[in-house]
């Protein structure tokens, strides 16, 4: 009798402590997902000197600082925006690149929302290759995007034509205006040489007249 009753005890017992295992284990455990990958886009990625460009950063701590620093290299030679020398014979080839310093930020921080998230704006004043990299003070992320800024377009000079008078034979063509005035002093000449010829034949006579009363 006593030993039956120290059994069922044993018995008891084991059930009491088996059943908190027993019901953890029956829980569903929740899936581990791989942490989010932090992502970092330009737009648009590529402008001209002076425009401004949108950062847009994903995927780093809620409410963290990022530091963002910027790489500026020139622009490789043959891509669109750069400057072309010519040659002597008539030919052109693309300048090569010069080292430049620019006054534009290369380094600047800010700070994520609640989802880890930030937005922010850039407006470089040097042409070039712009790599952004940002780093989470926090958590360590890291992510990157490329610029390209390419030199501001000279405006195109508007050529001026100035009309040409038309060729007729080496002789510009001759209209009234420009005759009238010859033809008046032509006439004016005709008219005293008319004049002093009349004279002329008047004084004439009056001396053959003159010499015969005498």
């Amino acid at each position: 009798m006593r030993l039956s009753r120290i059994i069922m005890a044993l018995t008891i017992g084991l059930a009491v402590v088996s059943a908190p295992s027993a019901a953890g284990a029956a829980q569903p455990q929740p899936t581990p997902y791989p942490p989010q990958p932090s992502v970092l886009t330009v737009s648009p990625s590529t402008i001209f000197v002076g425009e401004t460009t949108t950062l847009v950063g994903a995927g780093f701590g809620p409410n963290e600082v990022v530091e963002i620093t910027v790489t500026i290299t020139p622009l490789a030679a043959g891509l669109p925006g750069q400057a072309s020398a010519r040659r002597s014979d008539g030919s052109t080839v693309a300048m090569a690149p010069v080292a430049f310093r620019a006054a534009a930020p290369t380094h600047f921080t800010v700070v994520t929302d609640a989802a880890g998230g930030f937005t922010t704006t850039y407006t470089p004043d040097t042409p070039g290759q712009y790599l952004f990299t940002a780093v989470g003070q926090t958590t360590g992320r890291t992510a990157s995007a490329t610029l390209t800024v390419l030199p501001k377009p000279q405006p195109t000079p508007t050529p001026t034509f100035k009309p040409r008078p038309p060729h007729h034979g080496g002789k510009l063509p001759v209209t009234g205006d420009s005759l009238g005035t010859p033809l008046a002093v032509g006439g004016g000449l005709v008219g005293v040489g008319v004049v002093l010829m009349l004279a002329g034949l008047a004084w004439r006579r009056r001396g053959r007249f003159g010499g015969s009363t005498r």
